[in-house]
């Protein structure tokens, strides 16, 4: 009976570690308490639990441990009974864990660190055209398009490429006039007037200069591009008419983009501009490129819920084309110091985020605390707690929904009660120093696989009380004479314990008998 409390204890207490880390008491509490009568507790130095001898100082339900009870009796919060807090305990909070559990559980702790990092966070960006370089390629007469050199948008070209040969026939007139005035031996003063009249007109100091050499009029003009890049955008085709202001093509840069950075909302009021931006192609993840950032974009995407950051990137080497999607890192100029615990030791509930303290008695504790930014595979504390604490780094998550609940509480049931005898605390033994309980066994039926002289495989049953389905499992001997008549292919029933090694085969019986 007394082995079967303690393993009830262990049970609790670990249950109590796991569920208050999740997150689980949060809803539970609230409903309880609203409808809980008990009388809060107060220390007494005169109760005395008649099953050890050993003075209590209040009773608590593990599940909610901060509240306290005066007396025993079933739990207003979980359908459970009250467990006691002995005096030679301290009254300390949290729970203690035996080593042992804590090895098979795979816990594992962190210390919080202070560090130096640079303030900043990971967003993702998208390259577009920088179009402040962008240029037009416009009409400044009515004309028709003679022959059109670029053939389709999206088309690179080159800085003075041709683009389209335009035809203008109003230039036909102006042009002979001033050469008949040349002829007939006209003053300088209405060659002067005639030459403006024609740069009104908009014909070019090239054709002007020509038309002085040559003494032939010209009615067609070249239009090219103004810079290296791209036909973002191609407006006429071969003989269409333009008219004066028309933009036919539009020529946008390559040797500078634009990043676009989708800065999360949560995160809208830490970017500013003149931070820095590390941007990575997942193409090529060792090429960098970097920038600071130039302005914020008004307004929240209603679609994505972001705020974007716009910075302009070196793109000399023309690596870059636009629509490309990257990691960007933004982050201050100036290092901080940060208190900073592993990623994994945060449990956020949604509501709140907690972490699995062990105190300096070695208790497991449950603590709310206030984060702040990550740092790769950190995140920053900034309250809650205190440098050098150290927390559960892993194994706070094997109960961390109400289906996982449901699946792993049947193995640590098993685990905590096949080491409770072997393992367990001073503090669940009586205060006369009783002898340790012999440890828990198990049994199930199986077929023997093969045969050692240190184990025997079986292919056995489940085991319910382990939470075991059935499977194959290689089980220790006692010693390497133990059990010489067990053969490969029988069908045996045999009894096993845990130990430090392992599971070790106490009892291995036949249908005739013991073997």
């Amino acid at each position: 009976m007394q082995t079967n409390q303690q393993v009830r204890a262990v049970l609790a207490l670990f249950a109590a570690a796991a569920l208050l880390g999740a997150g689980y008491v949060a809803g539970t509490h609230r409903e309880a308490m609203s409808g809980a009568s008990a009388v809060a507790a107060t220390p007494s130095s005169d109760k005395i639990d008649p099953k050890t001898g050993r003075k209590v100082l209040y009773w608590h339900d593990p599940m909610v441990p901060n509240q306290h009870f005066d007396k025993p009796g079933k739990s207003p919060f979980m359908n459970m009974q009250l467990e006691p807090v002995y005096a030679d305990e301290g009254g300390s909070s949290g729970i203690r864990i035996d080593a042992g559990l804590q090895q098979n559980l795979g816990i594992r702790y962190a210390t919080v660190r202070r560090q130096e990092t640079t303030e900043g966070f990971d967003a993702v960006g998208t390259t577009q055209f920088d179009e402040s370089m962008a240029d037009v390629v416009q009409s400044r007469v009515t004309g028709y398009i003679d022959h059109l050199y670029a053939s389709a948008p999206m088309q690179r070209v080159a800085k003075g490429a041709p683009i389209a040969s335009l035809f203008v026939p109003d230039w036909l007139a102006p042009q002979e006039e001033y050469l008949a005035l040349k002829r007939g031996g006209m003053d300088d003063s209405m060659l002067a007037a005639s030459r403006a009249r024609m740069r009104a007109m908009s014909i070019p100091e090239g054709v002007i200069a020509s038309l002085d050499r040559t003494g032939k009029a010209q009615t067609h003009v070249t239009l090219s591009a103004p810079e290296t890049g791209v036909l973002t955008e191609l407006n006429v085709r071969d003989g269409a008419m333009v008219s004066p202001g028309q933009t036919l093509a539009k020529v946008s840069g390559l040797s500078r983009l634009w990043l676009i950075v989708e800065v999360p909302e949560a995160l809208a009021l830490q970017v500013r501009p003149g931070m820095t931006v590390d941007a990575v192609f997942a193409g090529d993840p060792t090429q960098h490129f970097t920038g600071h950032i130039r302005e914020i974009l008004p307004g929240i995407s209603t679609s994505s819920r972001t705020l974007q950051a716009r910075l302009e990137i070196d793109n000399a080497g023309l690596k870059l084309t636009p629509g490309m999607l990257m990691r960007a890192r933004v982050g201050a100029a100036k290092p901080v110091s940060r208190l900073l615990v592993p990623s994994e030791a945060v449990i956020t509930t949604g509501k709140r985020s907690v972490v699995i303290a062990r105190n300096s008695d070695g208790r497991l504790q449950p603590v709310a605390v206030t984060i702040g930014n990550d740092a790769g595979d950190s995140t920053e504390v900034t309250g809650g707690l205190t440098e050098g604490q150290q927390v559960v780094a892993s194994g706070q998550f094997l109960i961390d929904s109400e289906a996982s609940l449901k699946s792993v509480l049947p193995k640590l049931e098993g685990a905590a009660a096949a080491g409770a005898g072997a393992s367990a605390t001073s503090a669940a033994l009586p205060a006369s120093g009783a002898a340790a309980t012999a440890p828990q066994t198990y049994e199930t039926t199986g077929k023997v696989e093969k045969v050692t002289p240190g184990d025997i495989t079986f292919s056995h049953q489940p085991v319910p009380a382990l939470g075991w389905g059935a499977m194959t499992m290689t089980f220790g001997k006692p010693s390497p004479t133990a059990f010489p008549d067990v053969k490969a292919g029988e069908t045996v029933h045999f009894v096993f314990r845990q130990s430090d090694d392992g599971y070790t085969l106490t009892k291995v019986e036949a249908a005739g008998g013991v073997k």
